[in-house]
């Protein structure tokens, strides 16, 4: 059973319970202890995005597509890696925004621990992934859970922004209604597309602007 102890909990009740979680509860069972393949995160890390941005503190919403899938990268928050492992070049390209959108130095690591415990709510469209095979596990029931947990933050009253790079997560885009909310888009960050429509589009500083408790965007090193 999958606990957060941090207001998810309450209000995903009954979401681990249904069919569709089950089914993809099995896949996971038989992809993660099965021999000669490896699965990333670890599965002790599947959740960190929820388990350190509780329900009622998320000011922002950044989706990814799916986790890193090389050894040592994912730490189940998008876009992010632990430090002393060499930063992604979408990493790159998000400090490089960054910089030029806030002023802000970009740190000597990839972790973005700091932006999820300051209300960034870090997601991927789908949680898991096979060593080397991006988009491995997609198609088998992710979806319609981080569908789910979009869609009861779309409920919340409190405003916050939805910052959605790339195709697939702009995809989301249709379950985001309530008009409390504001959605930034942009072209992915990686370095195949960063310079056809995601370099300018200052999420960062527009988030603050719109927020009444701005982010923290700065990360310790």
């Amino acid at each position: 059973m999958v606990n957060f102890d941090n207001g998810w909990d309450e209000v995903l009740r009954g979401e681990f319970d249904k069919q569709y979680y089950k089914d993809l509860r099995e896949f996971l069972k038989q992809e993660y202890f099965r021999s000669g393949v490896e699965i990333f995160p670890p599965m002790e890390e599947i959740f960190n995005a929820q388990r350190l941005t509780p329900y009622s503190k998320v000011k922002a919403v950044i989706l990814g597509q799916d986790p890193y899938h090389e050894k040592g990268q994912a730490q189940g928050l998008c876009f992010s890696v632990s430090k002393g492992v060499k930063i992604p070049p979408s990493l790159v390209n998000i400090f490089k925004e960054l910089k030029s959108d806030m002023g802000i130095t970009p740190p000597s690591h990839g972790s973005l621990v700091d932006w999820a415990k300051n209300g960034v709510l870090l997601l991927n469209t789908v949680l898991t992934v096979r060593e080397h095979q991006a988009n491995s596990h997609k198609g088998h029931g992710w979806e319609i859970y981080t569908d789910r947990v979009i869609e009861l933050l779309n409920k919340r009253e409190e405003p916050m922004v939805f910052i959605l790079w790339g195709n697939n997560a702009k995809a989301k885009q249709s379950l985001i209604t309530n008009p409390a909310h504001l959605v930034l888009t942009g072209a992915h960050p990686s370095p195949f597309s960063a310079y056809n429509g995601f370099f300018g589009g200052k999420y960062f500083s527009k988030t603050n602007e719109f927020l009444k408790e701005p982010v923290n965007w700065e990360i310790a090193d």
